[in-house]
């Protein structure tokens, strides 16, 4: 087995034997579909303004959950003592970071499965549309992606979780924000600033049923930005260290 293999499966056995993981998705997912019912399921409305309503409120979700999932990918390491075993082990950086990326990743995957209930109510007085329902779960698994990276680079740079949670929490609004920086900002840099928005500029196709293939090259490349960023950060600790 690969050593990024063995890591993933590490960390993914951390979040199963570890009361943390499960408090994190039954916390969230309760509120989760609190809200939905009273925000979506009440009164009258189109099956598809439901669906999409699901999937628009469940970005803020997986979101939260990837960020609360990621902060002790790196900084539980250096708050245990254990962090040296990862600096001294001959395992590229890369294959660390893509290691415990992944292990969090599957077990966020699992939150999102677990949210399947919810779509599948509307079922009961409406209809739903396969391309719809795939499309939109393909969007928060990009998204979960996304953030998850931004939240292991968030952790690689700290030595607590709690600092990990805000600093991932605050790239993550950031990128969920950047349209009303966008607003405020004209010209060329007002336009790129639009493009690097989270929801309007490339989550919302998604929740409309709507795949765009710019926006997952964007989400890939966001992924792929945060872990390259991650893995600089670990491989400059080991040799500071």
């Amino acid at each position: 087995m690969s050593s990024i293999a063995l890591i993933a499966r590490r960390e993914l056995y951390g979040y199963l034997r570890s009361p943390l993981g499960y408090c994190i998705v039954a916390a969230v997912l309760c509120l989760h579909g609190l809200l939905f019912n009273v925000l979506w399921m009440d009164g009258e409305r189109p099956s598809y303004d439901v669906l999409q309503g699901f999937f628009y409120q469940s970005s803020g979700f997986v979101a939260a959950v990837a960020v609360l999932l990621a902060m002790r990918l790196f900084a539980e390491e250096r708050q245990t003592g254990t962090e040296v075993l990862l600096l001294k082990s001959p395992v590229p950086e890369w294959q660390i970071v893509l290691g415990k990326f992944a292990g969090a990743y599957v077990f966020l995957c699992g939150y999102v499965l677990l949210t399947a209930y919810m779509p599948l109510l509307v079922l009961v007085n409406g209809k739903v549309t396969g391309g719809h329902v795939a499309a939109g779960y393909g969007g928060l698994l990009l998204l979960g992606a996304a953030v998850m990276a931004l939240g292991t680079f968030a952790s690689s740079l700290v030595s607590s979780q709690l600092l990990a949670a805000v600093l991932g929490g605050a790239l993550t609004i950031t990128g969920f924000a950047c349209w009303i920086i966008a607003r405020k900002v004209s010209g060329g840099i007002g336009g790129f600033v639009g493009y690097l928005d989270f929801m309007e500029s490339h989550y919302l196709s998604f929740s409309r049923g709507i795949v765009k293939f710019s926006s997952i090259v964007y989400w890939l490349s966001v992924t792929y930005v945060a872990l390259l960023a991650a893995t600089a950060s670990l491989a400059a600790r080991r040799w500071r260290g």
